[in-house]
């Protein structure tokens, strides 16, 4: 059985009018869009470069390493236990950083790499031992996994 659609609809095949008109009105959106855009020589940035300076100022970096079990070591050297609170250890050693570099007129800098299940309290516990050493300098990284 036939319908009456079928007898009287012609077979309009592929239509490029409506094609084009889409193509011109991508066009025309490209176009208003560009005008839009900052060109980057009209943006204000400072680049780094260098600076002409009579000391050459050295940093020590030091970088304390934040194990999931809890152990924390300080230059890949192991300080404390991973249950003791108040990191004896490593709060001397980081007293005698701080120490060396007041005295040799470097700057120290603290980098904490931490695992990505390292307990938080751990990384607290290292702050406040970086806190009694006076180091202000400190970063923080998570260790990528292998």
């Amino acid at each position: 059985m036939k319908s009456v659609l079928d007898e009287d609809t012609p077979n309009l095949g592929f239509q490029i009018a409506p094609m084009i008109d889409v193509v011109f009105v991508i066009m025309l959106f490209f176009m208003v869009m560009a005008g839009a855009v900052k060109v980057e020589n009209h943006l204000i940035s400072n680049l780094p470069g260098s600076v002409e300076s009579d000391s050459v100022d050295f940093v020590d970096e030091t970088i304390i390493n934040i194990a999931e079990d809890g152990e924390i070591a300080l230059n890949d050297e192991p300080m404390d236990t991973p249950t003791s609170k108040n990191m004896r250890n490593l709060k001397g050693s980081l007293a005698r950083l701080k120490q060396n570099a007041v005295s040799s007129g470097n700057k120290i800098i603290v980098t904490i790499v931490s695992e990505p299940q390292a307990p938080y309290d751990r990384v607290v516990d290292a702050l406040n031992a970086l806190s009694a050493a006076q180091i202000t300098d400190v970063t923080f990284t998570v260790s990528e996994e292998e």
